[in-house]
This record gives C-alpha cells, structure tokens and sequence, in this order.
C-alpha cells in the first residue's frame, strides 16, 4: 500500500466517524483527494490525479475523476465540514476564554474573490466558513451574513466571541448583525465614513489625522447612525492609523485587539503561495473551486490534529526540556501580544487543553 493510499485510508476513517450520514462512495473519493493533496499540495487537477490511489494507469481517466468529484453537489462544503468546525470551536472555548475569529478576503487574480471567516488555533487559524465568487469582487454584507450565520449554528452554548474584520467590511448591517447577536467586535475603518461624535459630524479621517491616540465612546456611524465606540492608534513608523469600531469602552488594548486578525493571513499563505499554489488554479466556476478549497481545509485539519496528537503524546528532546514559551494573547501588556506560557511547551496542559488552569488566560479588553 503507498503512502497516498495510507493517508487516504486514515483520513476516510476519520470522515466515517465525523460523517455517517454520508454516502461512502463520497466519503471513499473525499479521502482519496484528500490524501493526494497531502501529497502533491497542487489545485492543478492533472498534477492532483497523478498521485490518486485510483486503481488505472490511464491519465484522462484520472483527470475525468477528479473533475466528476469537483462536480459533485454532494460534496455540500457546510455540511462536511460542520462536525470538525463544531469540535474546534467547542475546543477553542473550553476554558471560557474568548473565542477569536477573523474575517477577510483574498483576491485569485481577477478570477475569484474569496471571502473567509477563520478560527484563531495558536499563531494560526483554521477556516470555519468560505464564500467564492468569479470577478474582482468585493463580497458585502449579504455574503457576510451567509457566513456568519453558518458559523453562529455551530457555536457552543454561551461561548463569548470576539470578530475581527479589516477596513473593506464594516457597513451599517454587519454592525446591526453583531450588535443584535450580541458578538464583540473590533472593525478597522476607512477614513472616509460618516461619524457623529455628538458634538460634531466628520469623518473618521478627520478624527484620525495627527492624533497618536484617540478614544471616542458612544459615536454614531454613517448616516443612519449606527451606536458604536471608536478608538483610534497611530503606531510610530505606520502609514495610516488604525481607526477601529469597538462593542466596548476604548481604550489602548482594546484597539491593540486588532493586531490578532493577522492570524488568517498565514491561513492564506498556506493556500496559496507558500502552500497549495491555489491562486494557479485553472477552474473557471466558483462552485468547483469552492469544493477544491474543501479538499485543501479538510488536508489542513488533518496536519493540525496529526501534529497536535504527535507534539503531545510523541515530544522531541527539545519539546520535553522544560521551558517558559511565549504564546500570543491580547490586552493590555507592555509587549503586546505576549505572555508567558506556565507549562512544558507543546506538552503544556493549558495549551493542550487536558485539563482548566488556574489562571485562564482572558481578553483583558473586552467585557465579561
């Protein structure tokens, strides 16, 4: 049996215990494509059918196989990747931490607009939920809210979130949705909106301009007046400040919040240039690339479950030495975004999760 083979064999395994409801020939070919992207790490469908565990030598049956699978409505991405995004999010939250997710898009070109909504796992993330459309698009708020509510049905019961979402998002409905909801969030801006201090009508440009810092409660965003708070922070040797919408009383650290949004973007690079090359893809039709896109996170929850059940029961020499690692969290610290791990490196009990710390590690800025 090859290595494709094996991998493919382990991971129907575990589709069959996540998804029974599944049709097995789905799960079957699932598991084969899953297997040959861990291998090959390519969108291109030729290159992909070359390490198939299929049983032909014939390469245009191959590509017929992969294309058939990329067509298949069967292969609904909410549904198969629900069980795995529940037991993450339901991992995430044991403690009763705040759970963090971001929101952002990547362009493929001029072909696709990718919109993703990603679960902060360490220094990285994993993607929850996707939206592709053909074109430069910037997808809005009915995209958003598709996503969103997706992810709000998997959510556990009383866990808090916090969402991060950059400048190209925030519009007056998304606010509504967080605030109806009840989710924390931090949204940077653009300069050029519409804000009322209650004092005087700007724009959030002008509120920025010169300021270090500023901090502005109980603002009125656009010209429906959205209820919001606002706090501004200029980073010496930054180019434009960070004007950032916040639920709660700003302040430095709930501004500084923001800086863990950038967790996604290595998700990106892991699916496109220092990954799975997925900006090279030649698919033409939004709904096969959003199939290949399932294939690559299902490949990339199987890396993270592998390297956290190896890193935990099958430490290094060097992971086994004991020693104070710096893990990220946010809030008011002099060094943001860093605190001091009290346990054994990848064998720390907190990071883990075997068993509740005596000092959970919180958002120091958002509200309990």
């Amino acid at each position: 049996m090859g290595t494709v083979q094996k991998l493919a064999e382990k991971v129907k395994a575990g589709l069959q215990t996540a998804l029974p409801q599944l049709r097995k020939t789905v799960v079957n070919k699932l598991a084969r494509a899953v297997g040959a992207m861990l291998e090959a790490r390519t969108p291109n469908t030729s290159e992909l059918a070359n390490v198939l565990p299929v049983p032909t030598e014939q390469p245009e049956i191959r590509e017929q196989w992969v294309r058939r699978l990329l067509k298949n409505p069967l292969l609904d991405s909410p549904v198969i990747l629900a069980p795995c995004a529940r037991t993450v999010l339901e991992e995430a939250a044991r403690n009763g931490q705040t759970v963090i997710v971001s929101m952002a898009q990547t362009d493929l070109g001029d072909r696709f607009a990718v919109l993703m909504v990603a679960l902060q796992v360490g220094d990285r993330s994993l993607p929850l939920a996707w939206q592709v459309e053909a074109g430069a698009a910037n997808i809005g708020f009915a995209g958003q809210q598709v996503l969103l509510e997706r992810v709000r049905e998997w959510w556990p019961t009383g866990a808090a979130v916090l969402l991060l979402g950059d400048r190209c998002y925030p519009a007056a409905e998304l606010f509504t949705w967080l605030q109806q909801h009840g989710w924390q969030y931090r949204l940077r801006l653009k300069g050029n909106l519409t804000v009322d201090t209650g004092s005087s009508q700007t724009t959030t440009g002008e509120l920025a301009r010169g300021a270090t810092e500023r901090y502005l409660p109980n603002v009125r965003l656009f010209h429906c007046g959205v209820p919001t708070h606002l706090g501004i922070g200029h980073a010496a040797g930054h180019a434009a400040p960070w004007i950032i919408a916040m639920d709660c009383r700003p302040r430095q650290a709930a501004v500084r919040d923001y800086g863990a949004r950038w967790i996604i973007e290595p998700t990106f690079s892991d699916f496109k240039s220092r990954g799975c090359q997925l900006e090279d893809t030649q698919l033409h039709a939004p709904d096969r690339l959003d199939r290949l896109i399932l294939i690559m996170t299902w490949a990339m929850y199987w890396c993270v479950r592998v390297g956290r059940h190896d890193a935990r029961y099958n430490p290094t020499p060097l992971e086994k030495k004991p020693r104070r690692r710096l893990i990220r969290t946010i809030g008011a610290l002099k060094r943001f975004g860093v605190a001091c791990c009290p346990g054994l490196n990848a064998a720390c009990v907190y990071c883990s999760g075997c068993c509740k710390p005596i000092s959970p590690y919180r958002l120091s800025s958002v509200r309990s």
